[in-house]
């Protein structure tokens, strides 16, 4: 039996409004792959955090209790996706890893959000550290359908990268410094330990058929980050 860790972007999960017909998609393409892969799925923050953390910013509050309001929606958004899965996944959110792979060996799915506070890092990283302690593939599915030279939300002029080296994806991630609800496709010490450790990563978008494509070892649209 695989297991693969995916990071789930929280955007896709509470957008402004919650997109229902994706998350039942989601979970439709999980199920189909039940009886050969085990899937441990991380939770991320998304806006919500974002908005907690710009507010708490003003306050002037330590980036400490910026990463632990985020840390805490990613556990909410990590609630609201074992409800939405229902019996088929952990009915309560792991602490830490040893019970996450406890989890998995009764369930097809265990979901959790960031398990604990790791300076400088979002939950990319802990979907990085369960890669590597589970020895897994890492799947991160986010707003955009891979990496790109800028973000594409915002520059027309960005180009797609269909394929890089964990090394050069560690110094593009590297030329920013890191701030609590920041938006590249992994954070700063995901790209670190996907590169030490020599985890098959894949980027990709909300057309959740380049996860299905994945999952049977075919062409997807999105970004491989290896070799």
């Amino acid at each position: 039996m695989k297991k693969i860790v995916i990071s789930l972007g929280g955007s896709l999960i509470v957008p402004d409004k919650i997109d229902f017909k994706f998350l039942e998609n989601l979970k439709k393409t999980l199920r189909k792959h039940y009886s050969t892969h085990k899937f441990i799925v991380v939770c991320g923050g998304g806006s919500i955090a974002r908005k907690y953390i710009e507010a708490l910013k003003k306050e002037g509050k330590s980036k400490y209790e910026l990463s632990q309001a985020g840390i805490r929606v990613t556990r909410m958004n990590a609630i609201f996706m074992t409800q939405f899965f229902g019996k088929e996944a952990n009915d309560a959110l792991p602490k830490d890893m040893r019970e996450v792979k406890n989890n998995i060996l009764k369930n097809s799915v265990v979901i959790c959000g960031a398990l604990r506070f790791s300076e400088n890092s979002t939950s990319d990283t802990t979907a990085a550290k369960l890669a590597h302690y589970l020895k897994t593939d890492f799947i991160n599915i986010t707003n955009v359908n891979g990496l790109f030279t800028k973000d594409p939300n915002k520059f027309k002029d960005a180009k797609f990268i269909p394929k890089v080296s964990w090394k050069k994806f560690q110094k593009m991630a590297l030329k920013s410094k890191y701030s609590p609800g920041q938006h590249f496709v992994l954070d700063q010490s995901a790209a670190t330990i996907i590169k030490k450790y020599k985890i098959p990563t894949y980027i990709i978008g909300k057309n959740l058929n380049n996860l299905e494509n994945i999952l049977k070892g075919k062409k997807f649209e999105g970004t491989i980050i290896r070799g």
